[in-house]
């Protein structure tokens, strides 16, 4: 059975690769500044399920649902003036119940953000100005990409807890499979969700082009049915 699921599974990347992918940059410079509701869809990407977890922080404290955060695009000026070379000026999206207007910015809370593309994608990659140290220390980033609820890859790293103040870093992570549509960003400390603080900028995705998507799909689906079997 796990011959037949790595074997299909070798197929749909050598149909993914012969296929030439479709690289779409979403760097949020067509948004002005402000709420974009708690599910939001833009350029085939739809953002929802914002900070609908409980967990804990490093120091112990707890927090619950946040049932007011949505997505906010800011115009964070200030953050690609400090970091020269991250990200698309001057727009980036984040998360939360409050921004700062003009040049100055809010660095938003995440604990859990889900994103559903509209096409299928093989590769996946995200630009993000986050605290560390201070009270984020030791904190993980997650990046899931799932095909159909199941996760096909995924990249993570841990916070730096140097201590002291908290201050703002420039973070990357990237995601590649046969085929996603869907993508998960979220926070962990242990087993438990966290609440830490980031912008996002430059979503990257290569879109698998049909009729890439509809072989490599098919196939997944077939190792699927295979797997409860």
């Amino acid at each position: 059975m796990h011959r037949h699921i790595l074997t299909i599974c070798g197929i749909a990347a050598g149909l993914v690769a012969g296929a030439s992918a479709q690289v779409r940059v979403i760097d949020y410079e067509d948004l002005e500044e402000g709420f974009y509701g708690q599910n939001f869809t833009h350029m085939g990407v739809t953002y929802h399920t914002i900070n609908q977890v409980s967990g804990r922080f490093p120091d112990g404290d707890t927090f619950g649902p946040q049932p007011d955060d949505r997505v906010i695009i800011e115009n964070a000026q200030f953050a690609y003036d400090a970091f020269p070379g991250w990200g698309s000026a001057n727009m980036a999206m984040t998360f939360g119940n409050a921004y700062v207007n003009g040049p100055n910015l809010s660095i938003g809370r995440v604990s859990s953000v889900t994103m559903d593309l509209d096409e299928i994608a093989s590769f996946a990659s995200i630009n993000m100005m986050y605290y560390e140290n201070g009270p984020w220390g030791g904190i993980s980033w997650h990046f899931d990409a799932l095909y159909n609820g199941i996760v096909v890859a995924s990249d993570s790293f841990v916070i730096a807890d140097g201590g002291g103040r908290d201050n703002p870093a420039p973070g990357f992570m990237s995601v590649e499979a046969p085929a996603f549509n869907q993508l998960h960003l979220y926070a962990r400390y242990g087993d438990d969700y966290s609440l830490p603080r980031t912008l996002i900028d430059d979503l990257t995705l290569h879109i698998v082009p049909t009729p890439g998507t509809l072989a490599v799909a098919g196939l997944l689906s077939l190792a699927g049915l295979r797997r409860r079997r």
